[in-house]
């Protein structure tokens, strides 16, 4: 099974889009998204140097933009490059580019609330000196006691050996002054305490913006930060979005959703290195390709072609005439009481649970409609995005969906 990721914001380097401005098509389709994102990114993805592209009203439009524009130089077509692929996932800001490859948004709406996400943060950021620090080695739970001790976040949990801690610049120098035993220190490119209480006020602000926006569910498996789990409604997930600004990044939660999948080859979308670096040590065992320069695009097609099957691809995309409820996560499947064939059920309904040794996850209906297939059994172990019930959408007197 193929996984294609996203990085985050650290990830940039001075003129990594260089090699990409030669192409002609790539050029054309970066020139409208900085029209749309209202910021050059041709001048900041070549020109400008470390610290210029640091500001994060700078980077996080680049990130995502760049994502977007070579995966439609990988796929001339987006959705058929997705049904050969089992999952996607970004790392914090690359979950909008992630979002918006899977169809979740338009890469017109993903460069807006980008925009909108990298200029209040960088708001919130400059309200004091905040900024993050990767905690690499020492014992996990001596790591984790360390940084509550100074009054700091876990903000990314990356998997074994790799914990950011995040909060203010005096907090970070504690932090420093009393090291984990066995653990290294390294500050990050970053201008801000993401993922923290320190960036509420840019969550209020996109939880306005995101009313607006009109969105559609996933083409294919796709993950979220929050707890690793597989989201099938495109609105859920951008509610998350807007709730991740604030929040922590669990991304070995990912990486498990990953293993529990089975996939077997992870796909990194440019600037790479960051993600397929973290799958080497945490998903042990599979091939990894590391997208950064357009010559490579032949070299990853054929990554794309060896290791993606239509066999994977997602059950969560609608039909005219039915839709599936998926699995979130995996475990063993408990149904809801009283659900049964011809059953009416309303969008938001609970269908059931799905228990594992971390937690017991609520499984509901994205919208409404009439029951007409229970695609498993009660007590079945389950994978994440596995199809569990099948429902005849509701829909209203023009037949469209209700």
């Amino acid at each position: 099974m193929l996984a294609i990721v996203a990085p985050g914001q650290g990830a940039q380097t001075p003129g990594f889009l260089a090699p990409w401005l030669a192409e002609p098509h790539f050029a054309d389709r970066l020139n409208w998204l900085s029209t749309v994102a209202g910021v050059d990114l041709a001048h900041y993805g070549t020109k400008a140097d470390a610290e210029t592209i640091r500001d994060t009203a700078i980077a996080q439009p680049l990130l995502v933009a760049a994502g977007l524009v070579t995966a439609l130089e990988l796929f001339p077509s987006p959705a058929d490059g997705f049904r050969r692929t089992g999952v996607a996932a970004g790392h914090s800001v690359g979950e909008i580019t992630a979002a918006a490859a899977t169809g979740v948004l338009s890469a017109e709406q993903a460069m807006v609330f980008v925009r909108e996400r990298g200029q209040q943060m960088a708001m919130a950021s400059a309200a004091r000196p905040t900024s993050m620090m990767a905690v690499i080695g020492g014992d996990a739970t001596e790591v984790l006691a360390a940084i509550e001790a100074a009054g700091l976040t876990a903000a990314n949990n990356n998997g074994s050996g790799q914990i950011v801690a995040a909060g203010t610049v005096e907090q970070l120098a504690a932090l420093a002054e009393n090291p984990p035993a066995k653990a290294r220190l390294i500050q990050l490119s970053v201008a801000g305490a993401f993922h923290t209480v320190h960036m509420e006020p840019a969550v209020a602000h996109l939880a306005r913006l995101a009313r607006a926006i009109s969105t559609h569910d996933p083409r294919t498996r796709l993950l979220s930060n929050a707890d690793g789990q597989v989201v099938q409604s495109g609105r859920e997930y951008l509610a998350r979005l807007v709730r991740q600004v604030a929040n922590p990044v669990r991304w070995d939660l990912c990486l498990q959703t990953m293993a529990d999948l089975g996939v077997t080859a992870m796909l990194e979308l440019p600037p790479a290195g960051t993600l397929t670096g973290i799958a080497k040590r945490n998903l042990k065992g599979i091939e990894l390709f590391s997208l950064n320069t357009p010559d490579q695009i032949p070299a990853a097609q054929d990554f794309v072609a060896k290791h993606g099957d239509s066999a994977w691809a997602s059950p969560m995309g609608n039909t005219p005439s039915w839709m599936m409820v998926v699995s979130p996560s995996k475990g063993e499947f408990r149904k809801a009481e009283g659900i049964s064939g011809d059953s009416l059920l309303a969008a938001g309904d609970t269908i059931g649970t799905v228990a594992n040794l971390r937690d017991t996850t609520s499984v509901a209906t994205t919208g409404g409609g009439t029951v007409t297939e229970w695609l498993v059994e009660d007590g079945d172990p389950v994978s994440p995005g596995q199809p569990l019930l099948r429902i005849y959408p509701n829909q209203d007197s023009s037949g469209a969906d209700a």
